[in-house]
């Protein structure tokens, strides 16, 4: 349902509003999600409080916080998404969690993820040429190439094979010596597994094999202090340290590097947009290779019809991104009073939209919890929607393509647990224990 004015009636009394405060919390809490994405919740919500009220209570050292209005239905999100004169990234930046300072709101406020158009249209065209159908063509058989080493016989944790492609690809496009590209693997790891105790402090880099401005990164890096949020220009000391270290080194004038020193950013944009693309570029992949594989996994079935018919490998990864979303919600700030789904929301109020509720939206995906590998039209929002559609989406079909191409030629069989990440915002696994062996032609 559309946005509309604050004098549209609606029911907005207090028992809706508290409707099953346990059922709200459970959306909220770090904790449900390390157990699973809770479908059935989400299904119920969109079905009886398609926008409802969610509490925020302290979680740990990190502080309780004023609630949001959760959206669940896949047109709402849309709807959400592609308004933001109504709904903006900008004024409390697009994280559920508030930045602690006003400093650190500011700080955070010129991302291009944070930033509406036009000010977001300015920053985007500057890095977009290395995000093109024709420059992502033009990367295809490295990657390929790259994802076709990944592998080998024996048991491992795919997270951690899997985690290789993403991180070599990033440092590729970004300039980032070979040495040191372990270095955005523990960034993004720090920015968002925060609420996991095995993520927060992850530090993996080998300090003796960094370059010289690597090491020098690492002797900055702030100790993790509990409650601060990862996010903050202060706790990110190091990464933005070896951001301006890189870009006074000599770089290839394609890189991304480059067109951000071309395009005339301010220091606080050419930090957040360096932090941009070493977390956001790294994780999201991190955790869809890993999902992807797992939700075959569980649907054998399907494995073996792709491995069968590999022309189904493009509407595969769609419905493995449909089906695991690597994003789990995003988070606007209404800019004026109005209603959405027949309840008021107040000017200033955060509205987060659940991209794996969207994704499971039986209106728009007839039977929405079966895995189909040949799922079409499949109109997923795992990229996001309207004027923040993911920049890097061409370049992260390419690199699901490649993995999932080398992995038809794999027999893969899960040989223990898989443990979920501790985190109510990626949609993330920490272990996926397998044991690989290559295909022969007769089996």
């Amino acid at each position: 349902m559309p946005a509309m004015n604050d004098d549209d009636n609606s029911d907005n009394s207090d028992n809706s509003d508290r409707n099953d405060d346990n059922a709200a919390v459970e959306v909220f809490l770090p904790s449900t999600y390390e157990k699973a994405v809770p479908y059935n919740l989400f299904a119920r919500l969109r079905e009886e409080s398609p926008v409802c009220r969610i509490p925020e209570p302290a979680v740990g050292p990190w502080r309780a916080g004023p609630g949001y209005w959760a959206v669940f239905r896949h047109a709402d999100v849309k709807h959400v998404l592609r308004t933001p004169e109504d709904f903006s990234s900008h004024l409390g930046a697009t994280q559920i969690r508030d930045p602690d300072t006003p400093a650190d709101l500011e700080f955070v406020q010129v991302q291009m993820l944070n930033m509406d158009p036009p000010g977001h249209s300015r920053l985007r065209r500057i890095v977009a040429a290395a995000f093109t159908p024709r420059a992502v063509r033009a990367l295809e058989r490295t990657i390929a190439q790259r994802a076709a080493a990944l592998f080998e016989e024996g048991e491992c944790d795919f997270v951690e094979v899997a985690a290789d492609l993403p991180v070599w690809t990033l440092a590729h496009i970004m300039g980032v010596p070979e040495q040191d590209k372990r270095l955005l693997y523990d960034w993004a790891s720090r920015v968002i597994g925060y609420q996991d105790a095995d993520y927060a402090g992850l530090s993996t880099a080998d300090v003796n094999a960094l370059t010289p401005m690597g090491r020098r990164a690492v002797q900055v890096r702030p100790r993790p202090e509990p409650g601060v949020n990862p996010r903050s220009r202060a706790a990110l000391a190091d990464m933005f340290a070896y951001a301006h270290a890189l870009a006074e080194s000599p770089v290839d004038d394609e890189s991304i590097m480059s067109a951000m020193r071309r395009g005339g950013l301010t220091e606080a944009e050419f930090e957040n947009m360096f932090f941009l693309f070493a977390v956001a570029g790294n994780e999201t992949l991190r955790n869809g290779i890993p999902g992807g594989l797992l939700t075959l996994l569980e649907h054998p079935a399907e494995f073996d019809r792709l491995r069968a018919d590999p022309v189904l490998l493009d509407s595969a990864i769609e419905e493995m991104l449909r089906f695991w979303p690597p994003v789990m919600h995003f988070r606007r700030t209404a800019t004026r009073d109005l209603t959405l789904g027949g309840r008021r929301i107040r000017a200033g109020e955060k509205v987060v939209v659940y991209h794996a509720s969207a994704n499971r939206d039986p209106a728009v995906f007839p039977d929405p919890d079966r895995f189909d590998i040949a799922r079409t039209p499949n109109d997923h929002v795992s990229f996001g929607f309207g004027p923040h559609f993911c920049l890097g989406a061409h370049l992260a079909r390419a690199q699901l393509r490649s993995v999932f191409r080398e992995l038809l030629s794999w027999d893969v069989e899960l040989v223990g647990t898989p443990r979920r990440l501790v985190s109510n915002f990626q949609n993330g696994l920490k272990h996926l224990p397998v044991r690989l062996r290559r295909r022969t032609s007769n089996r």
